[in-house]
């Protein structure tokens, strides 16, 4: 494997665990009785990666 291909690799986990906490955020900022209407917070929260993860990506 090649030193771009874990670069990118790296690149596109980053992207995902962005977008996912942005995603968050915008379901967080909305009023709570939206909330309970759509189910959030949802009671099962997915893995996040954190910095002592990036090793168990590749």
């Amino acid at each position: 494997m090649s030193m771009f291909e874990t670069l990118a690799r790296y690149r596109a986990a980053y992207r995902d665990a962005r977008e996912a906490r942005r995603g968050e955020r915008i379901l967080n900022s909305l009023p709570p009785d939206i909330q309970k209407d759509i189910g959030w917070p949802v009671t099962h929260h997915p893995k996040r990666l954190s910095s002592n993860s990036w090793g168990r990506i590749l």
